[in-house]
């Protein structure tokens, strides 16, 4: 055991761990200034209350005004709310730092010993999420620097159940054999095709003839997927013929059909053109039918636990999304650093690695980069128990899926426990037999998949509660965020694919919110106040869509018919206010930039904040209510990875993009024009001398910050004719209903 520590004024880095394979950093001085600006900021939040309710006992003598106090209460109550959630995010902070080029020095004598790695692909629907851009995610992990190669299993799950993609993986194992000793050899970085080559790739003659094997793989994938069926004339081997046939029968569907399990390549049988290892390559549909709930990801997952048990049982698993490729061909080695702490490893379930995105246009329009969920958060709560669970490019322990540290669940069969060594080829009959047995769809009738054991149901967002779960039974997880990102994928370039995503990820927040399992009550109770809070503010996250519609809507109705609600410059409560917004403003800014950011991401970050508070959040809190009332609601959708060629050269050149008809920009364009009008019509007022700005200067404030914040709304609206405008629909029906929420408030007002 090697512990060690350095500190300087500002910094301590201490490494404590097996041959010094990682280290952590920490810095003191900033951890102070946080907590000592969170007492300050606290004692404001109370004085602030103090005031709210001097108010609400003076304004009991009429209904209306009483209504309104209160409205602004229960706003500044939530906000405070999830004020306080997101400070333990900033009482200490780690950043780590790997060393996996001593991995192999270290344990030379040891290097066969390494754990075998499983790598899960999930992917669903081959139009949403085209099959090629899966097979570039699948080839670039495939390539990892792992010795040996044949360790890894990938397996891809495809919950659509499509000929598409088993087709479109055939023709990926076929090229694997000439792209990874291209990468081995020419030490290729970029491993996904598709990126290196879009990359300054050094242009020689061998880099040509793969180039041109690659094109024409990709030009086989796309000609089956543009005539929606593989045909005979697709189809090289007999073998390839039989899988189509065995499976893809009359009464096929994607809601209805039996498992599919389709070895494609297997490791110390299948070779590369050079001789070397292949690692295995499994295409993977569990059986559907619509008696069994399949329960979206988190079953396809659990399913693929139980398959991979039964044919490699790897004791490192690692979970992708279908477009987050491979950026790093050692990141399996520094999740090892991890994994191979013996100081860690009794309790460490995953090492979380940032979810992070290529291609963002300078000011992050749509805040893809989400760099409080990516970033700042993670490193606050790896501070604390570690980081939760994103969804992909998260390394676990297999045995974290079976119970606490402490304990053991034991699944149904022997072949399922975390240490059962597998004894044969993936292609023997009685490994095939065993894992179509346990990819059933009635398989986990009756038993603990999904609440004691594998990845949890209960909630549409899997991963958050799944790391949720674990943490609260003991087990601990490390944020790993190198230099160069590990996993880089497709961001939605539409506002519509943004929100929509956004919302199906509230609707599940809200299930495990207000559950048994809520992070205020049971979470305190299994891992304590401070890490309860971090997954408070996730899982209320949903209700910051009540204080952004109040605000948006109460300060800009009432200036508009002259009633003042905020205090006024001259009295000493309006400094109270002014200390507040700049305080948390100016908090986020700092941490935001201070993790590389800039001032226009940190802008944009701000501004979809507000734009999710009207749109999915207020709207994926309706969902809920409705789904918990028994009404029917549209379920699971999977977001949109096809980009369109123009909105492609709109998002990059920071346009927004609309485009459609939808209920949540018709929120946006009603609070755009109510607070456009407000804010001219006092701003004209003033300048008549019918209005005195001292007592509304707070009201025409909070209108200008969202008319400046609306800007691309307003452009869409009346000065652009393209398809990502807003549409015209949109555009007239929300003129109307402002214009009745300015008459319904002016009537409401006229007789208090």
């Amino acid at each position: 055991m090697e512990t060690t520590t350095s500190s300087s004024a500002d910094t301590t880095t201490t490494t404590n761990n097996t041959g010094g394979l990682h280290s952590v950093v920490m810095n003191p001085r900033h951890h102070i200034l946080n907590r000592a600006f969170a007492l300050i900021y606290l004692f404001a939040i109370l004085v602030l209350f103090y005031n709210h309710i001097i108010k609400l006992l003076n304004s009991t003598n009429s209904f209306i005004t009483f209504s309104i106090s209160f409205s602004i209460l229960i706003s500044d109550l939530i906000l405070a709310f999830m004020w306080t959630t997101s400070q333990p995010f900033r009482m200490r902070p780690l950043t780590r730092q790997q060393y996996p080029e001593k991995i192999t020095k270290n344990f030379s004598n040891e290097i066969n010993n390494f754990p075998a790695l499983d790598i899960f692909i999930c992917t669903a629907d081959p139009y949403k999420e085209p099959p090629l851009n899966v097979v570039n995610t699948v080839l670039s992990v495939m390539a990892y620097d792992y010795n040996p190669i044949e360790k890894i299993s990938i397996y891809v799950s495809d919950d659509g159940g499509s000929e598409l993609t088993l087709f479109a993986f055939m023709e990926a194992a076929k090229f694997a054999v000439y792209w990874l000793p291209f990468c081995r050899e020419n030490k290729i970085i970029q491993r996904s095709p598709d990126a290196y080559f879009n990359s300054n790739y050094l242009q020689n003659f061998e880099t040509k003839k793969i180039k041109l094997m690659y094109e024409n793989m990709k030009t086989r994938i796309e000609e089956v997927i543009e005539r929606g069926k593989v045909d005979e004339d697709c189809i090289n081997t007999e073998e390839e013929l039989q899988a189509f046939t065995k499976y893809w029968t009359t009464g096929f569907s994607r809601h209805n059909h039996a498992s599919i399990i389709q070895v494609l390549l297997e490791s110390g049988k299948d070779k590369d053109i050079t001789s070397h290892g292949m690692p295995n390559l499994i295409y993977f549909s569990r059986e559907k039918n619509k008696s069994s709930p399949h329960h979206f990801k988190a079953g396809a997952l659990n399913a693929l636990l139980r398959v991979s048990g039964i044919m490699t049982n790897a004791p490192i698993i690692l979970t992708l999304d279908c477009d987050m490729y491979s950026n790093d061909p050692s990141t399996p080695q520094r999740a090892l650093c991890y994994f191979l702490d013996p100081t860690l490893r009794p309790d460490l379930a995953y090492v979380q690695f940032p979810q992070t995105f290529h291609g963002l246009n300078e000011a992050d329009i749509y805040a893809n980069e989400i760099k409080p969920l990516s970033i700042t958060n993670p490193m606050g709560m790896d501070g604390l128990n570690g980081p939760n669970y994103v969804g992909t490019g998260c390394f676990f322990h297999r045995r974290a899926f079976f119970g606490p540290p402490s304990s053991f669940e034991q699944p149904e069969i022997p072949e399922l426990f975390p240490d059962h060594v597998v004894n044969k080829p993936i292609k023997a009959h009685e490994i095939l037999r065993r894992a179509h047995y346990v990819a059933s769809s009635n398989y986990e009738s009756g038993s603990n998949w999904g609440s004691k054991m594998g990845v949890r149901y209960g909630s549409l967002v899997e991963d958050y509660y799944t790391g949720y779960r674990l943490q609260c039974e003991g087990w601990k997880s490390v944020f790993c965020n190198p230099k160069r990102p590990a996993f880089l994928g497709d961001k939605p370039i539409s506002l519509y694919d943004v929100v929509s995503q956004m919302k199906r990820w509230d609707v599940g927040l809200l299930e495990v919110a207000l559950s048994k399992y809520s992070p205020l009550t049971f979470g305190v109770q299994s891992m304590g106040l401070v890490m309860a809070h971090c997954y408070s503010h996730y899982a209320f996250s949903p209700f910051w869509s009540i204080p952004l519609t109040l605000y948006a809507f109460i300060p800009q109705l009432t200036l508009l018919n002259g009633v003042t609600i905020f205090p006024k410059v001259s009295d000493p409560w309006f400094f109270l206010y002014v200390f507040m917004f700049l305080g948390s403003y100016g908090q986020d800014c700092l941490v935001f930039m201070s993790n590389e950011g800039t001032f226009k991401r940190w802008w944009s970050d701000q501004r979809m904040w507000m734009i999710r508070g009207l749109t999915s959040h207020l709207f994926g809190t309706i969902e809920y209510l409705t789904k918990y009332l028994g009404i029917s609601t549209q379920g699971f959708n999977v977001t949109n990875k096809i980009v369109d060629n123009d909105q492609g050269k709109r998002y990059h050149q920071g346009i927004f993009e609309f485009g459609v008809v939808s209920p949540m920009f018709v929120i946006l364009a009603t609070t755009s024009i109510i607070n456009l009008i407000a804010f001219l019509k006092s701003l004209a007022q003033i300048f008549k001398g019918d209005q005195n700005l001292d007592g509304i200067f707070i009201q025409m404030f909070i209108s200008g910050f969202v008319v400046i914040n609306c800007l691309p709304i307003y452009e869409a609206m009346v000065l652009r004719s393209d398809k990502g405008r807003m549409p015209t629909r949109v555009t007239i029906f929300s003129t109307c209903l402002a214009c009745t929420l300015y008459i319904a408030f002016a009537f409401l007002l006229g007789n208090m």
